[in-house]
């Protein structure tokens, strides 16, 4: 090699280190760090003299339309039997429009699922939603679909009904 060509290599690795290495050249310490503090404090309680005094009254005593009370029902065993025979009815007007999705069986997927029908006083389903889940949602929107196909309910009473669906293999 030519002694042109070393000097030129040697130039270039010294400049190279100086660029790559310019932070741990410097002679001057490397800045402190900043320490942030804080401290947590709970809000103050509002202070009202009188809890009535947020409430604010919009009607009148005259202006007031009569409230219909609604019968109570006491937890006896007529009244569970009469809610276990609107369940059983329920079940057995869904297990007219429900299947088992054939891909689920072939999972080997069991599960029940909860529905909670709201009922228009003439005993139509208004909505239907998942109380609680099976855990798959293949089965949810089974049992979803079976009871929009329901249509109408004549033997419930209320305004909404919890419906059990179970998907059981056997």
């Amino acid at each position: 090699m030519s002694s042109r060509l070393l000097l030129a290599l040697a130039c270039s690795l010294v400049m190279h280190a100086g660029l790559l290495f310019w932070n741990a050249i410097r002679l001057s310490p490397p800045p402190a760090p900043r320490v942030i503090a804080g401290d947590l404090r709970l809000p103050e309680p509002a202070r009202h003299e009188r809890d009535d005094a947020l409430l604010k009254n919009t009607l009148d005593a005259g202006d007031r339309p009569p409230v219909a009370t609604p019968p109570v029902l006491r937890p006896g065993p007529a009244n569970r039997e009469t809610a276990r025979r609107r369940v059983e009815a329920a079940q057995r007007k869904i297990s007219e429009h429900l299947y088992y999705p054939p891909e689920a069986v072939a999972r080997g997927i069991q599960g029940e699922v909860r529905l909670l029908l709201t009922l228009a006083d003439d005993g139509r389903i208004v909505d239907v939603s998942v109380a609680a889940s099976s855990g798959h949602a293949i089965l949810d929107q089974a049992a979803l679909k079976a009871a929009q196909k329901m249509g109408r309910v004549n033997w419930a009473h209320s305004r909404e009904l919890i419906l059990p669906v179970v998907f059981r293999l056997e």
